[in-house]
Formats: C-alpha cells, sequence, structure tokens
C-alpha cells in the first residue's frame, strides 16, 4: 500500500473516530451546556427582579396584594413573590414540581428570601425543563452540524497538505526507482523539495546508485578482459597438447594423461566464451531492432541438437500455432537464449523423455513455452536458478551454471520476462513472455 494512501487512511480514520466519540459525548455537552446556560438566565432574571425592586418597591410586583405570581402563556417561565417566614433563607437553583392552573409541571427553579421592610419575601423564577430539552435538541444538531464541516473541511485540508508534503518522496521514486532498470540511469538534476529528510533520501540514492553502476562496470570490464584472455593461452596450450598427443615419444599413459587435461581446457573454453557471451551482452554490443519469427530459428535449433536428443532418444516436438512476427529483438541472441533452455530440458531429461515447444497468448503479451517431462528441480533451488555458476543438479556432467545465466542476461537485454514451474520428478516448464507492438 502507498504511503499517500496510508496517510489518506489515517486521517480519515482518525477524524471519523473523534466524530463518534464526540457524538456520545454531545447529549451530555449540551445538556451541561444548556443548563449552565439555563442557570445563567434565571440569575440574569432574579438580577433584574431585584433592580426592580429596589428601584421601584416591592409594590411594583405586588400591587397591594400579599404575593405574586406571573407565568408565559405557554406556561414555560414563572415568576413568584410571596412572604415566608422570618427564620427561612434559601438561595438556591434546582429541579421542582409546580402546579400551575391545575397542570403540574417540573422546572428548573430559582429560589431566593430576601428582605423588604423587616418582611422576609421569597423570590422564585422558574424555567421548564420541557423547553430546556428543546433547547438541547436544538444546540444537538447545530453542533453536530457544525462538528461535521470542521471535520470535512480539515480531511481536505490535511489530504491537500499531506499530498503535497510527501510530493518530493513520489518524485523520488518515480525518477530514480520506477522503470529505471540496471544500470541505472542517473539524472544529474535533484528533487526540489523544502524537507531536508527528502534532500538526503533523493542524494542517498543518487550516491548509491552511482556506485552501483560503477562497481558493475569494473565488474563487467574484468570479465570481458579475464574472459578474452584467457583464450588465447588456453589455444597455445590445447596447441601444445596436440602436438605432444601426436609426438612419437609419448607413452600410452602420457596421452590418456594429456587427453584429460585437454578436456579440462575445453571446458575453460566453454566457461570463457559463456563469460564473454555474457560481457558483450551486458555491454548492449548486439543490435535489437531485428524482426523474427520463432519459427527461423527454432527449425536451426532442432537440426543442431539432433546428436543430442538421439543420445536419450528424446522426442522434440513444435506446436507454434502463431508463430508471432518477433520486433526489435535480435535472431542470434534468441537462438542463444532456447539453445540454453532447451538444451537444459535434454541435460535434465529421462531417456525416452519428451520436449515440448509451444506458443500462446497470455494477459495481452506472446508467450513461448519450453516444457519437458524430465526429472524436475527442486523448489529450493528455483530462486538462484539463474545465477552464474549454479548448478540446476548435483551430477558432475550437469554443466558449469553459465547457461541459465545468459538466459538471464538476454532476457533483460530484449526487455523479456521469463517464468519457470517445475514439479521434482514429474516436470519443468519455462515461460519466455514478448511484449506486442502496439
Amino acid at each position: 500500500m502507498k504511503l499517500s494512501t496510508k496517510l489518506t487512511l489515517f486521517i480519515t480514520g482518525s477524524k471519523i473516530a473523534i466524530v463518534i466519540f464526540f457524538v456520545a459525548l454531545l447529549p451530555f455537552l449540551v445538556k451541561q451546556i444548556a443548563s449552565n446556560y439555563t442557570v445563567f438566565s434565571l440569575k440574569s432574571q432574579k438580577t433584574k427582579v431585584m433592580a426592580n425592586i429596589q428601584k421601584n418597591g416591592l409594590d411594583y410586583y405586588l400591587q397591594g396584594e400579599e404575593n405574586y405570581g406571573s407565568y408565559t402563556m405557554l406556561k414555560e417561565e414563572y415568576i413568584s413573590l410571596e412572604p415566608v417566614a422570618n427564620q427561612l433563607a434559601i438561595d438556591t437553583i434546582k429541579t421542582a414540581k409546580r402546579i400551575v392552573e391545575s397542570d403540574t409541571l417540573n422546572y428548573m427553579v430559582l429560589s431566593y428570601t430576601f428582605k423588604n421592610h423587616g418582611k422576609n419575601y421569597l423570590l422564585e423564577i422558574g424555567k421548564t425543563t420541557t423547553s430546556i430539552d428543546q433547547y438541547n435538541q436544538s444546540l444537538q444538531r447545530f453542533a453536530l452540524y457544525v462538528l461535521i464541516i470542521l471535520i470535512a473541511a480539515s480531511i481536505v485540508i490535511d489530504l491537500v497538505f499531506t499530498r503535497k508534503l510527501i510530493s518530493p518522496l513520489a518524485t523520488i521514486i518515480k525518477t530514480r526507482l520506477l522503470n529505471n532498470k540496471f544500470p541505472f540511469e542517473l539524472k544529474k538534476t535533484r528533487i526540489k523539495t523544502s524537507t531536508a529528510d527528502f534532500k538526503y533520501l533523493d542524494e542517498s540514492i543518487s550516491s548509491l546508485m552511482e556506485q552501483i553502476n560503477e562497481a558493475f562496470a569494473k565488474e563487467r570490464e574484468f570479465t570481458a578482459n579475464a574472459s578474452h584472455e584467457f583464450m588465447t593461452p588456453i589455444s597455445i596450450l590445447q596447441n601444445k597438447m596436440e602436438n605432444l598427443l601426436g609426438h612419437e615419444s609419448t607413452t600410452e599413459t602420457a596421452q590418456r594423461a594429456i587427453v584429460d587435461m585437454m578436456k579440462t581446457l575445453e571446458r575453460l573454453k566453454k566457461i570463457s566464451r559463456a563469460l564473454l557471451l555474457i560481457s558483450r551482452i551486458d555491454n548492449e554490443q548486439f543490435v535489437k531492432k531485428e524482426s523474427v519469427r520463432p519459427s527461423s530459428f527454432f527449425a536451426a535449433l532442432a537440426e543442431e541438437m539432433g546428436h543430442r536428443l538421439q543420445e536419450k532418444n528424446i522426442q522434440l516436438d513444435f506446436s507454434l500455432a502463431h508463430n508471432q512476427l518477433l520486433e526489435n529483438v535480435n535472431h542470434d541472441l534468441l537462438f542463444q537464449l532456447f539453445y540454453n533452455l532447451i538444451n537444459n530440458s535434454i541435460k535434465f531429461n529421462r531417456q525416452n523423455g519428451k520436449i515440448l515447444v509451444s506458443d500462446h497468448f497470455e494477459n495481452q503479451q506472446y508467450c513461448i513455452q519450453v516444457w519437458d517431462n524430465g526429472v524436475g528441480i527442486p523448489s529450493e533451488l528455483l530462486p538462484q536458478i539463474f545465477d552464474r555458476f549454479k548448478k540446476s543438479g548435483s551430477s558432475e556432467n550437469l554443466g558449469y551454471g553459465l547457461g541459465l545465466a545468459i538466459v538471464k542476461s538476454i532476457v533483460s537485454y530484449l526487455d523479456l520476462k521469463i517464468a519457470i514451474a517445475s514439479v521434482p520428478g514429474k516436470e519443468t516448464s519455462f515461460k519466455v513472455y514478448f511484449n506486442l507492438a502496439t
């Protein structure tokens, strides 16, 4: 999963978690706010009433009566004044029931006693709990709408900022890593960013890629030079051994020893040729602008490998139903690629075995498959099957571990793909995928 996707999911998830948590707390919070507001409102009304009494006198409300009572049309609020015992002292706000015109209603009541002209009076100001609950619902809806708007706005702002913040990282991945095949193409321009970490990452990756390229170039140069230089002394030794072999004074025992040494030299020559071919491929010394049909090199392959097939009485069949024209390739390299694959199938096949070369289309790619019913390859060897000098079996005569390394180099150079599947003791198949021209 991409970093931007993870950050998006985290930001969205965290905001949703905040919404859920806030919605769960919202009724309690709003209830507290409404209660506090009601208390404040009742105290404000009490202050106003007491200011009127102080200014205009108690008769402003009593108007000659013993007590005073008044309520709104819907009985949501009321105010009352009445004399009380001298020893009574009250200054509270609490919920209580009151009877108004035969209706028993729940009120939040402010009760307050005060003296006027030597008498104690009780002032009550009430507000129905029902009206308070109505405020609660309105406040909850309003708070929820505001919260949703703020969360949505913060998500958008966070996403925009996050994308802008990590955009240099995406540029580094795109320009330095994606579609950048080995040996790496180094871009001298640095990523524009104000983030020191991204600058350091860009410089570190570029430096590392440059070091890898230099090391690889030295390895290729050494392999090419060593392989080329080995050929001259090997040829000289072969000539001298051939002369010794034909000399009259050479004994039969010496001749057998010379023949064994000549076989060893021949193996060295084959290894040198293989390494030199890999080096030439890695150094891109082959053109890849040819258009080739598979039948053109498979016919030559069958003819060249005839004696190898006869030794084990192996049946080699071709089933090229499509024989697709392959473009931007190299005929000789394709010949070498499938020569090594078929040679591998012969090497690890059983007596009277079978090899089938077929073609088909798979995932919008042209595929050539080399299948055999040989001894198979152990699963633990499959990950390293294309490594140099890694043999596919334990027998001393199974090869030098360079055939499939050549295959890997050709596949990489021609921008192809290869897949291997094997069932030990039953079968092995190699699939080579070609990109179709658009």
